[in-house]
């Protein structure tokens, strides 16, 4: 608790003192932040994240990791240009098990917009749609 209040407190002091510097842009980049705690008996977790962005992209993980062995991780990303945009998420337990989907959405450049979405289930089927719609 102590290390946590020091830490916050250098923290606050790095900011007024304008020793910590934002970068100009703050969209752009990526940040990653990890966390670790642990308690009495061995019991704790370490938790990780990490986001960028660019521009037309952008993509997030993150991982909670028990000290028991049990565990998760996790990933999206996003990407658009000239009309088109795909995107998706995957998920992965400790255990071996996945699940996640995918999504691509295309402008036809006739009005209308084709999609789909393909869903990854944790027992390993799979399901979709798609479908073009026409805009008014």
């Amino acid at each position: 608790m102590m290390q946590k209040v020091l830490t916050t407190a250098a923290m606050g002091l790095a900011l007024a003192t304008g020793m910590f510097a934002l970068p100009s842009d703050a969209s752009a980049g990526t940040r990653a932040r990890s966390v670790s705690v642990q308690g009495a008996h061995g019991r704790g977790y370490v938790r990780q994240a990490s986001v960028t962005r660019q521009p037309g992209y952008r993509a997030a993980s993150r991982s909670v990791q028990a000290n028991n062995g049990r565990g998760m991780t996790s990933s999206r990303n996003a990407s658009w240009s000239g009309g088109s945009y795909a995107g998706g998420a995957t998920h992965s337990t400790n255990n071996g098990t996945s699940f996640g989907r995918s999504t691509r959405i295309t402008n036809n450049g006739d009005g209308s917009y084709s999609g789909s979405v393909v869903r990854t289930h944790a027992d390993g089927s799979t399901s979709s749609w798609s479908r073009t719609v026409v805009s008014d």
